[in-house]
C-alpha cells in the first residue's frame, strides 16, 4: 500500500517490514485485524493496518460501516508499546536496545 501523509509518501513496498500481527480471524469476519509494522529508509515508523467493520479500522456514514486499509505514522514509544503488546521481544531488542534494560 502507498499513502501520502503531510506531503510524504509512505510505501510498504519500499520500506522494511519489522513485525506482523493478526488476530487470527478470516477476512470475512467483521472483527478481523491485520497489522504490519514498517520503518522507512529515513527511519519513520508506520503501521499498515486493515480491519473489518467492527474494528478501529473502519469508517461509517449514516447507513453503513465498512472496514478500511490505512497507514498510520508512529513514534518510537508507540512502536515499543505496539511491539510489547504483541510479544515481539526480538524486534524490541533489535530496534530499541538503548530504551530497554534487564529486569
Amino acid at each position: 500500500m502507498k499513502k501520502v501523509i503531510n506531503k510524504k509518501v509512505y510505501d510498504t513496498e519500499e520500506s522494511t517490514l519489522i513485525a506482523e500481527y493478526s488476530n487470527g480471524l478470516s477476512n470475512s469476519d467483521f472483527s478481523h485485524v491485520y497489522e504490519d509494522l514498517y520503518v522507512t529508509k529515513k527511519g519513520q515508523f508506520f503501521l499498515h493496518a486493515q480491519g473489518g467493520p467492527l474494528t478501529i479500522y473502519s469508517e461509517s456514514n449514516n447507513n453503513s460501516t465498512w472496514g478500511i486499509e490505512t497507514i498510520i505514522l508512529m513514534d518510537s514509544l508507540q512502536v515499543i508499546t505496539w511491539l510489547e503488546l504483541r510479544n515481539k521481544t526480538n524486534e524490541i531488542e533489535h530496534y530499541f536496545p538503548e530504551l530497554i534494560e534487564k529486569g
